[in-house]
């Protein structure tokens, strides 16, 4: 019986379907594993084979796990929001929806060919009202919550409400916006818009000024990493940076609980490394400077207030308020140029850029430790994110203040004995301190004129020098404390998120306006449904598209929507017109695969407590400070609230590598359609030009093929070596444009699902990147049909006999068990099928089809290989699917060696081999070795030395 993989592969998946073999419940009598791949957009290009890497790597998992007894989830779904099908919509009218489904059609179409084994009955989309119901849901109950700082955890607004009534936010302690102060009486004669505003200041969605990477080609904002060199990555649009009131989450109030967390889980150290710096903790203090020659005063915030004798110059972010105040007229028109050249520029690209730009504002800082007046100048180096917005500088011992000083000339104080400055700047983490402060008349004098804290002999009270840095820290933060310069504080880089997103395609806000003030829909209306619009553009007045709907506006007294021109502001009021971004979908999603068609929960706490959290999370790096952040924080939010059972949501986080295009190349020769060989390309003045890899095999071009693919290449001449035009290649992204993208489909159609999902695991370890190569695929299917021929010979003859299987043909199965079993454990997939391989040729050359054999083989087999193990465990006479079959244990006995090959040297070069039992003795082996007549012919008419015996390994016979 031939190894027919079409008719197989198709067999087994319809199986699979009307066996339901991949539905899972849960099942309180099995351990619960829970399997998830990072949530896929549904693009209209279809998958091409780097994208099901992660996913057969996880499959693998998950059948190992489920053949292991575990009770295993593995759902899939779409992150079906997103702009590429709402820029296709504008481009062609076409409804987002319409495109979206006919992307989710294609992508399951291609899935199911692979044979993975998701429970489809799971399917969520996170488009569909019925999913973004509790999206909507949970942004609700953020904006219904507030973070106490005390209790480290979300708690109900109300609480401050009636806080509030009762004693103002006298000693309150919750994460909030900006730091408020105001009495009971103060709280309860304010309006209800005011009291609103109050508490927009401590909610955790809330309403806020910030500044957005903003396009207006696209009419929307945009992510950090959905901008690459101040440009949209989809469209090449310009972006500048703009600010604007959006939605926001306080994800920043989470920022320790974020990294506490990470002690708790199974990631690499390089993803754990990469979130703390995003999350990036310092601790520090907040120290007050006053702009001289005004009222002017403003907070900085530094790791290192032992530097403050060291500050030449300070530093204002581009987006501060401060700038327009203390920017005087002289330098108003310099500083609204740079200003100009700056908004173009991402957080991102300013982070990464080290090219320093900057202008003088025209004023000057006091320095409260000296009296020194500082100058302060501008520069898109520093962020208004991050701390205050503003720095002061201290150069001798900062890279970027340091090269921002020589750049413009400004002074170096080193603060750190025996430091060389003269080249760079020197990082003073260890050391004794000097010049802190400097002793001198003119400074007893500045000080005395600015007021700042002086002793009798003219210099401040704080006095460093002599100290070590660490002591130096500690000393100057109790100064700071108790002169009343500012506050001992921990700061987080972690920004909050921005949620609000000037499009159509995403889910809507439950929100509705109420005298410019935002009021929540009543939960039971859940969820509020996308409307219709005209057009997905924004509106001619700048409004979001959803100002294109007529019906979009709330009726609080009948709870539902209704049309636009009911809206009195008395009863009916508008409805939020932005969306919410791409991430919002994908911030809980793991919760509802747990339970998809629950329509009074996210999640049945029961059901939750079942499955937790999930076991095993496959994705790539590219979303560490993106939804891996987003999605813990959401968790951890749901947690507070009683709703997810576990506060981390992903233990074990895999990161698969990408899958390179390998590019071929033909090489036409100038001004002509004629087309070298590579290896004769040299004789002549050649253009290489990319071709589609598809009309390649084993990097020779099918020239008919290539004279069909494109007009132009229709008279299309070769000059071939031996017969054959030999393709040039090279590694390179796998886009369309370089013409090397491969559909899995092509693959399927020619070797088979199983023999992909082998090559891919093959081509090496799952977390590296490799190139795509469709010159080893053969090998792959060679091997599984070898693997066919241990059941079936050439003439159909059915092989598998009862016999029982020898210690050899044991041996070589319970070696392999051991191998995989392990390997599985340690994702390296590519090592397990290298001893596949090996396996069935051992067992091939020992003629072995023994069922005792082949059943545990077939087993072991089929998490890499599920439709030909289908169908051959059947064939073994096995009812069932081999998926609930038991994964088989390895027996050390069998493992044992009997005997061991030793090398046999003279004078440290092997001559010959002998084999010995595993057990000899060293005196037997040197004895045996020493009258073989191998042995007599090499130390013939020489004086034996000594003989050396390494147990198991060599004999080394040193003569002279």
């Amino acid at each position: 019986m031939e190894y027919n993989f079409r008719e197989i592969e198709k067999k087994w998946q319809k199986r699979w379907v009307e066996n339901k073999t991949y539905q899972v419940t849960e099942d309180e009598t099995k351990q619960k594993y829970y399997v998830l791949n990072m949530f896929p957009y549904p693009s209209g290009a279809g998958l091409h084979v780097g994208h099901p890497l992660g996913y057969i790597a996880s499959d693998i998992y998950a059948r190992y796990k489920r053949l292991q007894g575990f009770n295993v989830l593995n759902p899939m779904g779409y992150d079906a929001y997103g702009l590429p099908a709402e820029q296709y919509a504008i481009q062609t009218g076409q409804h987002p929806a319409i495109t979206t489904v006919n992307n989710i059609n294609r992508y399951r179409e291609q899935l199911d060919k692979i044979g993975f084994s998701f429970d489809w009955n799971r399917e969520i989309r996170t488009c569909d009202p019925e999913y973004y119901h509790w999206t909507q849901w949970a942004f609700q109950k953020m904006f219904n919550s507030y973070y106490c700082n005390d209790e480290k955890q979300a708690r109900p607004i109300e609480e401050l409400t009636e806080a509030f009534a009762k004693y103002g936010n006298e000693g309150l302690n919750a994460a909030c916006s900006e730091e408020l102060r105001f009495t009971a009486d103060e709280w309860n004669a304010m309006s209800e818009k005011e009291q609103q505003e109050v508490l927009m200041n401590y909610r955790i969605a809330y309403l806020g000024e910030t500044m957005v990477n903003w396009c207006p080609q696209l009419g929307t904002v945009l992510a950090n990493d959905e901008v690459v060199d101040g440009v949209s990555e989809r469209g090449g649009f310009p972006v500048v940076q703009k600010k604007m009131r959006q939605w926001c989450l306080r994800v920043s109030a989470y920022a320790q609980r974020l990294l506490d967390g990470l002690d708790t889980i199974d990631w690499t150290e390089s993803l754990k490394e990469t979130q703390k710096n995003w999350i990036g903790r310092s601790e520090g203090a907040e120290i007050q400077f006053k702009v001289k020659d005004s009222d002017l005063e403003f907070t900085i915030f530094t790791t290192r207030a032992d530097t403050m004798f060291g500050v030449t110059f300070m530093v204002l972010a581009p987006e501060s308020e401060l700038v327009a105040q203390v920017t005087t007229p002289e330098q108003k028109d310099d500083v609204d140029a740079y200003l100009e050249r700056t908004k173009k520029r991402t957080e991102r690209e300013r982070i990464s850029d080290r090219s320093v730009t900057g202008v003088f504002s025209g004023s000057y800082a006091v320095n409260p430790f000296t009296g020194e007046a500082v100058p302060i100048w501008i520069s898109d180096y520093v962020l208004a994110g991050y701390g205050t917005g503003a720095i002061m500088a201290v150069p001798a011992h900062d890279s970027r203040d340091y090269a921002f000083a020589k750049h413009f000339g400004l002074p170096i104080v080193p603060l750190v004995e025996g430091c060389d400055v003269s080249e760079e700047s020197f990082d003073a983490k260890e050391g004794i301190v000097c010049n802190s402060p400097i002793i001198n008349e003119e400074l007893r004098m500045k000080n005395e004129e600015s007021g700042c804290d002086v002793e009798a002999n003219g210099n401040s009270s704080l006095n460093l020098n002599g100290l070590t840095i660490k002591e130096a820290i500690a000393t100057t933060k109790k100064y700071v404390k108790e002169h009343n310069l500012g506050r001992v504080k921990v700061n987080f880089r972690l920004r909050d998120a921005i949620f609000s997103r000037q499009r159509y395609w995403g889910e809507p806000f439950p929100v509705y306006y109420k005298d410019g003030m935002p009021y929540m829909i009543d939960e039971s209306c859940l969820p509020l449904e996308l409307p219709e619009v005209a057009k997905f553009l924004p509106t001619e007045t700048g409004e979001p598209p959803l100002g294109h709907a007529t019906k979009w506006a709330w009726d609080t007294a009948n709870k539902c929507v209704v049309d636009n021109n009911k809206i009195d502001n008395i009863i009916v009021f508008p409805l939020e017109l932005n969306t919410m971004p791409g991430f919002a979908g994908s911030s809980a999603y793991y919760l509802r695969y747990m339970d998809p068609r629950n329509h009074t929960a996210l999640v049945d706490k029961k059901v939750d407590e079942y499955w937790r959290n999930v076991d095993l999370y496959v994705g790539g790096t590219e979303h560490a400070t993106g939804h891996l952040i987003y999605s813990r924080f959401w968790n951890k939010f749901l947690y507070d609230l009683g709703i997810s059972a576990v506060e981390e949501p992903f233990q074990k986080l895999v990161n698969q590598g990408m899958i390179q295009g390998r590019s071929n190349f033909v090489y036409r020769i100038k001004d002509t359609n004629t087309f070298v060989s590579l290896n004769l390309k040299d004789q002549y003045d050649t253009t290489p030009l990319h071709v589609d890899v598809n009309i390649v095999s084993n990097d020779v071009l099918d020239t008919e093929a290539f004279k069909a693919w494109r007009p132009e290449y229709e008279t299309a001449e070769f000059i071939l070596e031996d017969g054959k035009y030999i393709c040039g290649w090279a590694v390179e992204k796998m886009s369309k444009s370089m013409f090397n993208v491969v559909n899995p489909d092509m693959i399927v159609e020619k070797y088979g699902a199983d023999t992909l999902r082998m090559y891919e695991m093959f081509l090496g370890p799952v977390e590296q990147s490799k190139p795509w190569d469709t010159n080893g695929i053969d090998g792959v299917h060679r091997f599984i049909k070898k693997f066919w021929s241990l059941f079936y010979d050439r003439n159909d003859n059915y092989l598998v006999t009862d016999e029982p299987a020898n210690k050899e043909e044991l041996k070589s199965l319970h070696k392999l068990i051991k191998k995989v079993t392990g390997d599985i454990e340690q994702f390296s997939y590519n090592t397990s099928i290298s001893a596949f391989m090996i396996c069935v040729n051992e067992l091939f050359a020992m003629k072995c089809s023994k069922k005792e054999i082949l059943n545990r083989l077939t087993v072991t087999l089929a998490p890499f290989a599920p439709h030909v193990c289908e169908e051959l465990w059947e064939t073994l006479g096995n009812t069932g699917s081999v998926c609930d079959a038991q994964w088989p244990a390895y027996n050390e006995e069998y493992l044992v060696e009997n005997t061991v090959n030793y090398t046999i040297s003279f004078n440290g070069k092997a001559r010959f081999n002998m084999e010995f039992p595993a057990d000899a003795a060293s005196d037997a082996i040197q004895e045996t070795v020493l009258a073989d007549e191998r042995s007599i012919k090499w130390i013939d008419g020489k004086n034996i030395v000594k003989v050396i015996v390494v147990p198991k390994k060599i004999v080394n016979i040193v003569i002279k």
